[in-house]
């Protein structure tokens, strides 16, 4: 039989749970209300970006033996070096990290040596400028910020080194759920392919600022200051791959993904390893408490 205190705890906590059951309904009403009036005045504005959410690309360094389309990279090199380095820094990359596209210790230092940099103070304190060595980070197009947003309508261009991992839309609920068990980790490269060719003409009733570009995949708003970067035939391959925007933004997102982490098939290497170890392990363990317990009555 309950005491008095006792009944008036648990009185207390049904009003309490009462209460917040209330407060979320009426804010799920409130919601739902707001969304409904919304829709009733016609605002068809986005509440949230990107408008489109990115599309789905088949990598080669997808899933948990994902490897890197060296070739691929090589062009994606290319297409930075002979349109976004105009712009875009890497300031995170030595040239010495080539070496892991393919490239020789003397092929590193030629294309190093086409970059300068201010060397050290000489006797005289006077600083030059000198060939870029493969130890030397990336040479930017910029000395530094303040001359990238003078140059660019105050808006400096994002450093690529980590843009692969840094520009990764949510994929929201259930869908990253999902994503656990396939390992799904692309959606950086994702975001950019789909940027890279998703410009269009804005619809009707969008406004667009002067010198933005409409584009629906875009994570901070309806348009961004970049033009559209890409077109068909812009860059030669050697290699006989289509010169085409597609599969430009496809070489260039694969690039992006590398500088951001290089170390990434080693990383799921390394991890398939483990886990094949955690597995043995446990079912060591399993059976050796078996053996140890199996005489013990519970």
């Amino acid at each position: 039989m309950l005491t008095i205190d006792q009944r008036d705890t648990k009185v207390n906590t049904m009003k309490f749970s009462i209460s917040r059951i209330a407060g979320i309904a009426l804010a799920f009403g409130l919601a739902i209300a707001g969304n409904v009036q919304a829709a009733e005045q016609g605002d068809a504005a986005p509440t949230h970006f990107p408008i489109e959410q990115p599309k789905q690309v088949e990598w080669s360094f997808a899933g948990p033996f994902g490897k890197w389309d060296i070739g691929q990279l090589q062009r994606g090199l290319k297409i930075y070096t002979e349109v976004c380095a105009a712009c875009h820094s890497l300031n995170k990359v030595s040239y010495r990290n080539l070496a892991d596209l393919g490239y020789s210790e003397a092929q590193i230092k030629a294309y190093a040596a086409e970059y300068e940099l201010p060397d050290e103070p000489n006797a005289d304190g006077e600083i030059e400028d000198r060939p870029a060595r493969p130890s030397d980070k990336f040479v930017g197009p910029y000395p530094n910020a303040e001359a990238a947003k003078a140059a660019n309508n105050g808006a400096a261009p994002p450093d690529f080194s980590l843009l692969a991992k840094a520009r990764a839309p949510l994929r929201g609920f259930p869908t990253f759920v999902f994503d656990v068990f396939t390992m799904y980790a692309e959606n950086g490269p994702d975001y950019i392919y789909s940027l890279l060719t998703g410009y269009v003409d804005a619809p009707a009733g969008t406004e667009v600022p002067e010198g933005g570009s409409y584009n629906p995949y875009f994570i901070a708003g309806s348009s961004l200051a970049m033009a559209p970067p890409l077109s068909d035939g812009l860059i030669t391959y050697e290699d006989g791959s289509p010169e085409t925007v597609d599969q430009y933004a496809k070489d260039i997102s694969a690039f992006m993904m590398w500088a951001a982490e290089p170390k990434l098939v080693e990383r799921k290497s390394l991890g398939f390893k483990v886990m094949i170890f955690l597995l043995i392990f446990a079912g060591l363990l399993y059976f050796t408490k078996k053996r140890i317990w199996s005489s013990v009555k519970h």
